[in-house]
């Protein structure tokens, strides 16, 4: 390039010293300063032999498997579920005939609150935000025509998972499935509701032990099941950011194996089924870096606090959704491009299962289009852009190992504090976890509203009109059908055998049996969601909140 006037070589703009920036300072989502060009001296520190190993080795750094996705893809799933089991029970068949490899439920919040569709607090929210499971007649539904012997599904319920996981089990039985062969995942994860969410039900301490029982029954009967999903997603979507999501998504987690040990468990023989859930955000390298931190974080806990022994044990598996809490209802098709970036970013950090949210989704629910749209664009990633040829393609970047180490080292003082306070619960208990968040989305809403922080299309590049998309709409008339099919099912059940069973479901929970055997029972008695959370509402109580403000 040369200087027109003088004929001199000229330099780029960009580079010439003392060029002014676009900005004072530069910094990730979770305020993480970037100075610009790394380069050595920024990972003195780090010990390739100790830090990253190899693809498949400890600390598990680059990646669980030593091939990644030259052996096989990821699973992609797309997260589905609305309106009656009749009406989600079509949409995972579409899924399926377009290419889809598991099945990840969504269910409505008086499903994930035990409460019936006929409970007046009901009224309004049956089958709005996912599927209305009231009882085994609705499971059956749910997954006709669907072996389960040849899926995997994903359940995304939390303080009424041991009833839905009971209620799986049976149509699998039902099925002729041997519960060994039942593969999948409950997420089961009530301690981020306290901290992120809120569709708990019991206190926690109750509610670990309904977890710790679906640990011990799953390790005897449902080997293949992954019994928890300790679950970051939440957490970010509720305004975290990605050292945040690290710390207390680890912080439950280890929360969980102490529960289970102390329960009587051995580590190895509960650790290996464990499994992790975070979300995909925009900040592309700081994603892949937050993925690479939590797996070498994870791993050196499970060694160095629990003293596990079995790899698979140091192994943190996770599943990845794009962040909803991103999607925009102005110009809502530039989510397409916000969802294919955090898609790519959870790719290349060596997730083991994507979900990739719809376009629409700030609008409703996804329409079948915006449903492919986004399954498709798992595709175009997998098999186009071919970056799942390569293994940890982005370890050994500069940039990248410093973000993995400096996300380390932060989330670590979350954990101390946490131990200091006497432990995840005792935190919870505290406020100390909703208090942290609250402050970082406060920080993040007042950098938007002033400009700081750009949305396309919503601060800023805003169009005057857009043309109108189509919605989807859940019909009224879903909810009182629901309504009727559960109460003929009460009618026709035999009201001895649910009395026995919803009795010897109280009587478990009064004493220390496991509460698995009972549920399942229940359910099969067809005891439903509702009357199962009842009884454990009269023995365990209800949660009520600790102010954090």
């Amino acid at each position: 390039m040369s200087d027109p006037e003088s004929g001199k070589s000229a330099k780029p703009e960009a580079v010439k010293r003392g060029a002014r920036l676009r900005k004072a300072r530069f910094a990730t989502d979770a305020d993480l300063e970037i100075k610009g060009a790394y380069g050595p001296a920024d990972v003195a520190g780090l010990d390739p032999a100790r830090d990253l190993g190899e693809p498949g080795t400890f600390p598990y750094t680059r990646g669980v498997q030593d091939s990644m996705y030259r052996g096989q893809f990821w699973t992609m799933r797309q997260y589905a579920g609305f309106g009656t089991a009749a009406e989600s029970n079509r949409r995972y068949k579409y899924l399926l005939a377009k290419g889809g490899k598991g099945l990840s439920v969504a269910f409505d919040l008086p499903t994930q609150m035990g409460k019936d569709s006929d409970h007046p607090t009901a009224q309004g929210e049956v089958g709005r935000v996912g599927v209305a499971i009231d009882s085994l007649d609705d499971m059956r539904v749910l997954f006709e025509g669907i072996p389960l012997g040849a899926v995997s599904t994903s359940m995304t319920i939390n303080a009424t998972a041991a009833t839905l996981l009971g209620l799986y089990i049976a149509v699998g039985d039902e099925q002729g499935v041997a519960r060994t062969e039942l593969r999948g995942t409950i997420q089961n994860d009530v301690l981020k509701e306290y901290i992120a969410r809120g569709t708990y039900i019991y206190p926690p301490r109750p509610s670990m032990r309904l977890i710790t029982d679906t640990f011990t029954y799953c390790a005897r009967e449902v080997p293949q099941w992954n019994t928890v999903s300790i679950s970051g997603y939440h957490i970010r979507e509720a305004g975290a950011d990605a050292v945040q999501e690290v710390a207390f998504t680890l912080a439950d987690g280890i929360a969980y194996v102490q529960a289970a040990i102390d329960a009587g468990l051995t580590v190895d023989e509960f650790a290996p089924r464990l499994s992790f859930f975070f979300n995909g955000h925009n900040n592309f390298l700081e994603e892949i870096a937050k993925f690479r931190a939590a797996r070498r974080m994870w791993a050196r806990i499970m060694r160095d606090r629990f003293a596990a022994r079995n790899p698979k044990s140091l192994m943190l598996r996770f599943h990845t959704q794009t962040a909803g809490v991103t999607l925009q209802a102005q110009q809502p098709l530039v989510n397409v491009v916000r969802v294919t970036i955090q898609a790519l970013a959870a790719v290349l950090g060596g997730t083991q299962s994507l979900h990739t949210n719809s376009y629409d989704e700030a609008l409703g629910l996804p329409t079948e289009q915006a449903a492919l749209i986004a399954l498709r664009t798992q595709q175009v990633i997998a098999h186009e852009s071919g970056v799942a040829d390569f293994i940890d393609a982005l370890g050994g970047s500069y940039a990248i190992e410093h973000v993995t180490s400096e996300i380390e080292r932060r989330a670590q003082i979350y954990l101390d504090e946490i131990d200091r306070l006497g432990g995840v619960v005792a935190a919870i208990e505290q406020g100390y976890q909703q208090r942290e968040i609250e402050r970082r989305a406060y920080e993040h809403q007042r950098a938007v509203e002033k400009g700081d922080r750009v949305v396309v299309g919503v601060n800023d590049f805003v169009s005057a009109e857009e043309a109108p998309i189509e919605v989807a709409t859940i019909d009224p008339a879903l909810e009182r059908d629901q309504v009727g099919r559960l109460r003929a099912m009460r009618a026709r059940r035999d009201a001895a055998e649910h009395g026995r069973a919803i009795r010897a479901l109280g009587d478990a929970a009064r004493v220390t049996d496991n509460l698995l055997p009972p549920i399942v029972a229940a359910v099969k008695a067809m005891a439903t969601v509702g009357e199962i959370a009842d009884a454990l509402r009269e023995v365990f109580g209800e949660h009520h909140p600790t102010r954090t403000l």
